[in-house]
């Protein structure tokens, strides 16, 4: 079964031809960041920013209600943005099973592909969440960029890639490896696929609405939000992979969360 790459992965291939030789290593808020290519991540900022002014964030205040920052009754219904964002995140969890696997966490593994199992048949494809509401299992994140750091390998500078955001070379690595290790790539085609595709970057925009006030806060009211962004994500990167130096934890902000979040 054939497939093509899409348009954004095709982009993130030219970005990792592009780059070359590190160089040395500055230090940001006590935080060793890698940025080498900082002019043309600059640029690169510079677009994402102006296209989630003009386009993403429009489209995703669109789909945000005037009273989804109201607490919510749990047994009340939800809403079509969660549903966009649940159904989305499904269809994520059989590649963050294969990935599972990978790292040797047969455990994790397991869970992912038995939420993915009983919400997309109870759950009406992954659109609510039996696993979690009725089971208790909840979902292992993972991607092959983690798996890329359990085995060893080192980060690489940092990278912004056109629309999907801030990044390192071993994660960018890593997106295009998680596309090919897929299985609904492999074992879908045509629409179907397709539909797949759209509806996970759906889930995304849906993200990208729950956190909107946030996410302005730093593209469009920083003084430098390219830093402020780069630091950001880094920060949270590493602890989610366990590579952070210190007890720091960035989630204790309740400000700090990655704008470009997968």
């Amino acid at each position: 079964m054939r497939h093509n790459i899409p348009p954004v992965m095709a982009l993130l291939l030219m970005a990792l031809v592009a780059a070359g030789c590190a160089q040395a290593p500055v230090q940001q808020d006590g935080i060793t960041i890698n940025d080498p290519y900082e002019a043309q991540n600059r640029r690169v900022h510079a677009f994402n920013k102006g296209l989630d002014a003009r386009v993403i964030g429009p489209v995703a205040n669109r789909l945000k209600g005037e009273d989804d920052d109201a607490p919510r009754d749990p047994d009340a219904p939800i809403g079509p943005l969660q549903m966009v964002i649940n159904a989305g995140r499904n269809l994520s969890l059989p590649v963050k099973a294969v990935n599972g696997l990978l790292q040797g966490r047969p455990g994790d593994a397991g869970a992912n592909l038995t939420r993915f199992a009983v919400n997309s048949t109870v759950g009406l494809g992954g659109v609510f969440d039996p696993a979690a509401d009725s089971f208790g299992v909840t979902e292992r994140d993972t991607d092959f960029g983690q798996t890329l750091a359990v085995w060893g390998v080192a980060e690489g500078p940092y990278l912004e890639l056109p629309v999907l955001g801030p990044s390192t070379r071993r994660d960018a690595v890593g997106q295009v490896v998680d596309l090919m290790i897929d299985p609904l790539y492999h074992l879908l085609d045509g629409r179907d696929a397709g539909a797949v595709f759209g509806l996970r970057v759906a889930s995304k925009a849906g993200d990208r609405a729950r956190f909107g006030d946030t996410v302005d806060g730093i593209l469009q009211g920083s003084a430098d939000s390219y830093a402020q962004t780069r630091l950001i994500w880094l920060m949270n990167r590493r602890f989610d992979l366990g590579e952070t130096g210190d007890d720091y934890d960035p989630y204790d902000d309740a400000d700090v969360i990655d704008p470009y979040s997968d």
